[in-house]
């Protein structure tokens, strides 16, 4: 496995990573390590946006009944009783 040494991180960044660590019951390595995995888990696949996520959670169900379009209807808004 390898390693690598990161130098000049502010105290104030290493008090807040122990503490992070300390929440989850980790080490400060531990945590590095899951922060650093985290960062890289979407490296190498294409960047999507949200219309497409939201369709691929779709993806394969199928619907029988015809969707009415909403052109030239008009959208009132509620009213909360106030």
């Amino acid at each position: 496995m390898a390693q690598f040494v990161v130098r000049q991180i502010e105290d104030e960044v290493k008090r807040r990573l122990q503490r992070r660590a300390a929440r989850k019951g980790h080490s400060l390595e531990a945590e590095v390590r899951d922060i650093l995995r985290d960062a890289v888990k979407g490296e190498g696949q294409p960047m999507t946006g949200l219309g497409s996520e939201i369709a691929a959670l779709f993806n394969g169900i199928e619907i029988d009944t015809e969707i009415a379009e909403l052109r030239g209807h008009t959208i009132e808004p509620v009213d909360f009783g106030s």
